[in-house]
């Protein structure tokens, strides 16, 4: 985690160092030959180097000054723009909740659609980058079928479309030969049970007569934990969780997560499930572990792939899947707890 000190001239550091290629000129060099270098300053890094968000953030700056005598930009704290990100957070949190208020059925439209979004920007990533080949046809067929299957025949229908995908996806990659298969196929295995596969989980919270409840639980404590961890990181976070996976989460932002999940997770059960507080407590710590431990997932497959966003639909949050990290993994075990805790 880095910050910019005012006595550094705004230096800003960057989760993962300046962009390969940044090139540096001293402001008394001459900027002939120097045509097409992405950054010029006295020691700062190129444009393109960017700082890495997460749920327990701390203040970084991102982007110093470009060529000599142009203007300094000064970045939020939050090392993102704050307001498209919270305007964007605002519309996909509205388009949740009419679906859930109208027909609640709707909301599994809204996953499976977020799913194929986030197939898309996933295989994308791993072609272009890893040159890796996701066999994108039979995991986005698979993946609608297990997530709507998971509407009539819970788990078993989920489980059985996901082995059903596997296979087509054993079979989808024979005609390209021997060489990389066992990474493509390794590949789209993994898209296929990271996605849609933990995807549907959350489809099983919706057919229970409480499903708008259940579903609500789930969304309010994973927000709850990531923006407890986000303010608690930006205003106090000094101490690295994982400096060498996401350099900028702190166990002060963590702290931050506990307290906001816990406390989101003893109303939610007890107010819309009629659960015991107890319940709520155990529920709420969980999902903050699984939510944190989806964004480490995430930043740690992202480093190892040398970017900094999966896409770049959403403003301010950068694509689908760095919005559904922390959702997946808490899918399944919100599923889990609240079928125990509160049975339908």
């Amino acid at each position: 985690m880095a910050e910019a000190g005012a006595g550094d001239g705004a230096q800003a550091a960057s989760a993962d160092g300046p962009a390969k290629g940044s090139k540096r000129v001293s402001a008394g060099e001459s900027a002939k030959g120097a045509k097409g270098a992405e950054g010029v300053s006295s020691g700062a890094p190129g444009k393109g180097a960017k700082a890495e968000g997460g749920s327990a953030n701390g203040g970084a700056a991102e982007g110093a000054s470009g060529s000599e005598g142009e203007p300094e930009k000064k970045a939020s704290r939050a090392g993102r723009n704050l307001p498209a990100a919270i305007g964007v957070g605002l519309l996909l949190g509205a388009a949740i909740i009419v679906s859930l208020v109208t027909v609640r059925f709707l909301f599994i439209g809204v996953i499976a659609a977020a799913i194929a979004v986030g197939t898309f920007e996933f295989s994308g990533v791993l072609r272009r980058v890893a040159d890796t080949k996701v066999a994108l046809i039979p995991v986005l067929v698979g993946g609608q079928a297990m997530i709507w299957l998971a509407w009539p025949f819970g788990r078993e229908g989920a489980l059985t479309a996901f082995v059903l995908t596997v296979l087509a996806c054993l079979l989808w990659r024979l005609p390209g030969g021997a060489k990389g298969y066992v990474r493509d196929v390794s590949a789209s295995v993994f898209a296929a049970a990271y996605l849609p596969l933990f995807g549907a989980f959350a489809a099983m919270l919706v057919p229970p007569d409480d499903g708008v409840g259940r579903v609500l639980t789930f969304l309010i404590a994973v927000v709850a934990s990531d923006t407890g961890g986000y303010i608690a990181g930006v205003l106090g976070g000094k101490h690295p969780m994982a400096p060498t996976i996401s350099p900028k989460k702190s166990w002060e932002g963590f702290a931050g997560s506990m307290i906001a999940g816990i406390v989101a997770g003893v109303l939610t059960i007890s107010l819309m499930l009629d659960g015991q507080a107890w319940q709520g407590v155990i529920f709420g710590a969980a999902i903050v572990l699984t939510a944190t431990l989806g964004d480490l997932v995430e930043s740690l497959i992202k480093r190892d792939l040398g970017i900094k966003d999966m896409g770049t639909l959403l403003p301010g949050h950068g694509g689908i899947m760095d919005r559904l990290d922390s959702l997946l993994p808490s899918a399944v075990v919100s599923w889990l707890l609240l079928s125990a805790f509160v049975p339908a």
